[in-house]
């Protein structure tokens, strides 16, 4: 009996000890189960600026290698073709109408705004926290510049970068508001560490601190929000890649660009992150072609940054993943930034509220299926829809040809392009098919009838720093 009742009691304390090792290896499973997410953003980089994209001149080794080992996407957008809406709308996954992030007087934030994201959105960063991901901003945040509305304020555990664009600073040459503007800051947390910023090695400091971020990490989910200053003007280059590269000066800043890319996908390989890691790759908005041999190129789109033409709203996009995403292929499935967001959420199994609208939905069928989640882009220029594309189809309303002081041309009747035989829109052929048109009309309807806009935020400036009242950027 006393040896029945010791196989009995050992037979227990084994039974428990093995269902406390499956239980703690579920906790441990499921703690590793959440994918980190990295998202690289550029700052007014083209469609056309990358080798993997087309470039003849400009050497983009690691993004070719990224994409070779990932996916292209031919057809990606994002929510405006300027700054700060743009960025309201990868971070929120809502068109920038919807929080107030936009304006058709000052359409990006300034240093004389005294405004910027709003508290009551719901934040990529705010998400993946709640979920017990370590978040962390590098580099340009241009959704708020003062301490209410910097990164830490909306989710993020770590901010290291400038608050607004790299040309919003003191400028002796210039007749307009620059004139009041301080010297550019470097922000980390909610303090200015530094200010008038050497802005050859800015790209190399923050691809350190991205680093940093990455293996102090590591053993935690973690997103990383890595936002490039450039190749927004004015251009800078460190002395390694400064004079390098056939395109010129903004040659070499896009091939340190491509030299920071590489250095995160080799400190995610070298940690053995990446089967559990999405890198994300793109840009906020099309090139500032004005800017002329300072500017880039949208390839064989129409236009760049400031208009809704393609080549001011669709971007290089890559996405990597190795180990889920199969390498080496491209994607025709149309994707934004706002569906990045939704896809972000999915993977850390976040679920919004029941009554809160994003306009984005997982990528993660593309991804993983290549199958298609939505057809449909509207293109806002400020506050107001100025074209809308439902599959092949692209409608505008209104065209603006921006920053050469020309006013924006409507069309009535609005003008047709099939984007698969015209992506550089090139052939109206609104008069071949006008039963498109009432189609593309009633998409801009539904949507526009089916919330109320909140006053801009844009808008709200201090009156004592600007001069005159017109339509900045």
């Amino acid at each position: 009996m006393n040896h029945l009742f010791s196989f009995l009691f050992r037979s227990a304390n084994t039974l428990l000890l093995f269902g406390f090792l499956l239980y703690a290896g579920s906790l441990m499973a499921q703690s590793g189960s959440k994918t980190n997410v990295i998202i690289i953003y550029c700052d007014d980089l083209g469609y056309g600026d990358l080798g993997v994209y087309g470039h003849p001149t400009i050497a983009t080794p690691n993004l070719d290698k990224m994409a070779q080992e990932g996916l292209k996407f031919n057809q990606f957008y994002v929510g405006a073709s300027v700054c700060t809406p743009s960025r309201a709308a990868l971070l929120t996954g809502r068109l920038p109408i919807r929080s107030g992030m936009v304006s058709s007087e000052i359409r990006v934030l300034f240093p004389f705004s005294k405004s910027g994201l709003p508290d009551t959105e719901i934040t990529m960063a705010e998400a993946l926290r709640s979920q017990g991901y370590k978040t962390g901003m590098v580099g340009k945040w241009h959704l708020g510049h003062l301490e209410p509305f910097l990164p830490l304020q909306h989710g993020f555990d770590e901010y290291f970068g400038v608050p607004y664009s790299n040309d919003m600073r003191p400028n002796p040459n210039s007749k307009g508001a620059s004139l009041h503007y301080p010297p550019l800051p470097l922000v980390e947390g909610n303090q200015t560490i530094e200010t008038g910023i050497d802005q050859r090695i800015l790209t190399k400091r923050y691809t350190r601190r991205a680093l940093t971020f990455i293996e102090e990490n590591q053993d935690a989910p973690f997103f990383l929000y890595f936002a490039q200053s450039f190749p927004h003007i004015p251009l800078y280059a460190s002395e390694d890649f400064e004079g390098k590269s056939r395109r010129g000066l903004y040659g070499d800043v896009v091939e340190e660009l491509d030299w920071s890319v590489g250095e995160v996908l080799n400190k995610v390989r070298e940690l053995g992150l990446e089967e559990n890691t999405l890198v994300f790759f793109t840009s906020d908005n099309g090139p500032w072609l004005v800017m002329k041999e300072e500017g880039g190129s949208a390839g064989l789109l129409r236009e760049g940054k400031g208009s809704t033409w393609e080549g001011g709203m669709r971007e290089p996009a890559i996405a990597w993943w190795p180990g889920t995403i199969e390498g080496g292929k491209s994607t025709q499935h149309i994707a934004t930034t706002m569906d990045l967001y939704a896809t972000a959420l999915d993977l850390a199994g976040y679920s919004l509220p029941d009554d809160w609208v994003i306009d984005g939905h997982s990528m993660l069928p593309i991804m993983l299926e290549d199958k298609s989640i939505g057809d449909e882009v509207l293109y806002y220029w400020g506050a107001e829809i100025y074209a809308v594309r439902k599959g092949p189809w692209k409608m505008h309303y209104k065209t603006i040809t921006p920053y050469v002081g020309e006013a924006a041309v409507a069309h009535d009747p609005p003008l047709l392009f099939n984007l698969e035989t015209d992506p550089s829109e090139l052939y109206n052929v609104a008069d071949k098919y006008p039963s498109v048109i009432p189609q593309l009309q009633h998409v801009v309807e539904e949507h526009r009838n089916s919330f109320s806009p909140p006053p801009s935020r844009l808008e709200i400036v201090d009156s004592d720093l600007i001069s005159g009242k017109k339509a900045y950027k």
